[in-house]
């Protein structure tokens, strides 16, 4: 028993050719001395030798038929030799698993060529198409990029599926016999098995199907097959499914034809066409027609609310889906859940509506509801009541907003500042009045100012007005307690928020000079503590203190007071700290000692016997000290390019004029990070400045300025040569002199930098062509000018 070439996998094809070759070699061979015996007659070892002999036969299935038939043997010959393998099969399974084994590999596939879902481009006119697709509800549904409605292929085979054509059905065979088919339906609808009447299969479900092709397979030689205590069974499901052709019309985004499987439903169809169109569509009357009957009204609502999908029904060729025009479109704004643009059915009122949009919010005023309804010929407003919700049918245009509750509070007080529990408190009995606030806020702190507070309250204008009372008094009884109204605002102040921040500040050889709050009994020593205790250089017998005078005088001649005392530098406790107590504002200064200084160093580079970092010994050593100190000049040392450097600055100096005289000028006082610096000889000279190639020259005993310029190319046109100037290398500088139209030039000493400096720029100077046009003016004024003169002297 065969399927035709086509669609019998490759494994079942092998398999039955190899026993068709063995029944012609049964019947054909004169060796074996098997010619004329009956298929009955064969024992299970010469089958098995005819299926081995099978395994290199090269011959189709149809060749082997026909040679066999082409000899005498008839289709009930060849059955039985079938029957033969199969019970052969199923005794000794692992002899046959080459042909006989079910191909567990088979999956469900798609069928090629299903449409794609368009690019999003909706182009709807007159209003702006994004904008409204935000405002209905709904319509962001198949804007979903992941939500796309494709069915899934790997899902047991639906009992109610009908079979079409296209469609594959796989039949596994399985029990005391074991084989395997897959069927491809024809375009007339029918299954093709070799030898066996083709299988009418097209508008039956799967398992209508399974049952007409299992009662041809009984005629084809499976005798029992599926039935009770046969032993052999079989099951059918669906293996390539087959692709079909639906229309979407009507108010979609996209109409039009679309290829989809034939697992595929009302929902992917509506999204492969962009869904209902937001401006015109409806989303609650959808209609799937077949045959020109409509089969299913669908409601989107129903899934967008509930999740309920039973609209979501499977499509079949030639389905048609039209989206109607939507008839009431209301749109509801402010405190809702789901603020859009809904749309109702016929008798759905406004609790439906309200349901529709989720509900009142948190924040909703739900004592009324305004709505907004287009009459003829104008507008009109309606003011909808709770009671109305249930009989309210709204219509279509109509606009329901939904506000928002006042910021304001029927029944609350509060209460401010210097008390145990400031807060928010409900006016209800039992607290109705001041004194009753002030006891539910657990009374007042010890910083309360008890001589005024504030009542702020709300008049009947919405203007605050301010209440003022004593509450010590009000607590003690000796004026009548206030009632509360509500919104009403009790404010106590505290001492602290009445004066200014007292704190007190300390300045000079402490670790940590800063201000600090100010406490009462603060002591000196406690706040140098606070500072962190003096600096080494400190001195504990100058100390000051400079006091606000508070009192307001015309003979006081000053506004400060001075006091100085001596506190123990270990800051121990004496009696003499303790009677003095520090006041607000207070500022406390800390003398350093008179001669107390921190290390000083120095710096010497260079030609020296020992350089380095020295310290400073006095106030009084100099330069020549410290070239004394560092062991003396080395024998290379070049003393007039010494450079001498003051807080990163070159100062000019003459070293060797300081060494020969001490006493000299410039024998400098040292100062701390002071740099001194004394290199070896340099026979370079550097030329800069107004020069056609800037450069540095050998030096040369004999060369003067001029000589130097020769070398670096000369001078340029915009030098002045008159200003040349030369750095020599211990910072001094030297510049270009003139007495009497006669030049004196500087001496040039090895190491030196000859600077010719540029002229300025002359920015005002006239260009060749304003010169020409003030030219041409000058000329045509004075031909003028000419001109009449002599008119004048005729």
């Amino acid at each position: 028993m065969t399927v035709t070439h086509l669609l019998i996998p490759s494994l079942l094809r092998q398999c039955l050719s190899y026993c068709l070759l063995g029944l012609l070699f049964l019947f054909t061979s004169t060796v074996d001395g098997l010619a004329q015996s009956r298929v009955d007659q064969l024992s299970d070892e010469q089958v098995q030798e005819f299926y081995r002999r099978a395994q290199s036969s090269g011959l189709s299935e149809l060749q082997i038929e026909q040679a066999a038939m082409s000899q005498g043997y008839t289709l009930d010959d060849i059955t039985k030799m079938r029957r033969r393998i199969t019970e052969i099969r199923g005794k000794s399974p692992r002899s046959y698993r080459g042909s006989g084994e079910a191909d567990t590999s088979i999956v469900r596939t798609l069928p090629s060529g299903l449409s794609r879902r368009r690019a999003d481009s909706l182009g709807l006119p007159r209003i702006d198409s994004t904008s409204l697709r935000s405002r209905v509800f709904g319509a962001s549904l198949f804007q979903n990029a992941g939500l796309s409605f494709e069915p899934d292929i790997r899902i047991a085979t639906p009992k109610n599926y009908i079979v079409g054509p296209d469609d594959e059905i796989l039949l596994d065979i399985y029990g005391a016999s074991s084989d395997n088919f897959r069927l491809r339906v024809t375009p007339e609808g029918t299954v093709k098995i070799p030898n066996l009447a083709p299988v009418l299969v097209s508008g039956l479900t799967v398992e209508q199907a399974e049952q007409r092709i299992i009662a041809r397979l009984r005629q084809g030689g499976f005798q029992g097959l599926g039935t009770a205590g046969s032993g052999t069974y079989a099951s059918a499901s669906l293996g390539k499914i087959r692709s079909i052709r639906v229309t979407l019309v009507g108010e979609v985004v996209h109409p039009g034809t679309y290829t989809i499987s034939s697992l595929g439903s009302a929902f992917n169809a509506l999204y492969l066409a962009g869904g209902p169109n937001p401006e015109t569509g409806s989303f609650r009357r959808i209609q799937v027609i077949r045959g020109n009957r409509i089969v299913r009204t669908i409601d989107l609502y129903d899934f967008l609310l509930r999740a309920d999908q039973r609209d979501n029904i499977r499509l079949q060729d030639q389905d048609v889906i039209r989206v109607a025009e939507y008839q009431t479109r209301v749109d509801v704004q402010g405190e809702v859940r789901r603020p859009y643009l809904f749309e109702l059915l016929p008798g759905e009122n406004f609790q439906t509506l309200l349901a529709f949009a989720g509900g009142f919010n948190e924040e909703a005023y739900t004592a009324s509801i305004s709505v907004r309804r287009n009459t003829p010929r104008e507008r009109k407003v309606i003011t909808l009541t709770p009671d109305e919700f249930t009989s309210f049918m709204p219509q279509r245009g109509d606009r329901f907003t939904i506000g928002r509750i006042l910021n304001r509070y029927e029944n609350r007080v509060q209460i401010v500042g210097a008390v145990m529990r400031p807060g928010d408190y409900a006016l209800e009995n039992g607290l109705v009045t001041v004194g009753d606030l002030i006891r539910r806020a657990d009374g007042l702190r010890k910083d309360a100012s008890t001589t005024r507070a504030n009542i702020f309250r709300e008049s009947d204008n919405m203007d605050v007005q301010n209440i003022t009372f004593d509450v010590s008094r009000l607590l003690k009884g000796e004026v009548a307690d206030i009632p509360l109204q509500r919104q009403d605002s009790v404010v106590i102040q505290s001492i602290r928020d009445l004066r200014e921040a007292y704190n007190v500040t300390i300045e000079g050889a402490v670790n940590k000079p800063s201000t600090f709050s100010y406490v009462s009994n603060m002591t000196v020593a406690d706040l140098i503590t606070l500072a962190g205790g003096f600096q080494e250089g400190a001195t504990a017998n100058r100390i000051e203190i400079a006091r606000r005078i508070r009192s307001d005088s015309t003979n006081s001649q000053t506004n400060t007071e001075i006091y100085r005392f001596n506190i123990d530098r270990s800051l121990r406790l004496t009696e003499e700290d303790a009677r003095f107590l520090l006041q607000p504002f207070d500022v406390v200064y800390i003398r350093t000692q008179p001669y107390y200084e921190t290390q000083q160093q120095v710096f010497v580079n260079g030609e020296v016997l020992h350089p380095g970092v020295y310290a400073i010994l006095s106030r009084t050593e100099r330069i020549s000290d410290l070239i004394q100190r560092a062991g003396g000049l080395k024998p290379d040392a070049y003393l007039a390019g010494s450079q001498f450097y003051r807080s990163r600055k070159l100062i000019g100096t003459d070293i060797r004029a300081i060494l020969d005289n001490p006493s000299a000028d410039g024998n400098l006082l040292l100062q701390d990070r002071d740099t001194l610096y004394i290199p070896r000889r340099s026979d370079l000279v550097e030329v800069q400045g107004a020069v056609l190639n800037p450069s540095t020259v050998s030096y040369g005993q004999r060369l003067t300025l001029r000589d130097y310029v020769t070398q670096a190319g000369g001078y340029t046109e915009n030098a002045r040569v008159s200003r040349s100037y030369v750095i020599y290398p211990n910072g001094r500088k030297d510049r270009t002199k003139r007495f009497f139209g006669i030049k004196s030039y500087p001496k040039i000493q090895p190491g030196s930098v000859v600077v010719i400096p540029f002229k300025p720029l002359d920015n005002d100077r006239l260009t060749p062509t304003e010169r020409f046009g003030i030219f041409s003016l000058i000329g045509t004024l004075a031909a003028t000018a000419t001109t009449i003169i002599i008119n004048l002297s005729k």
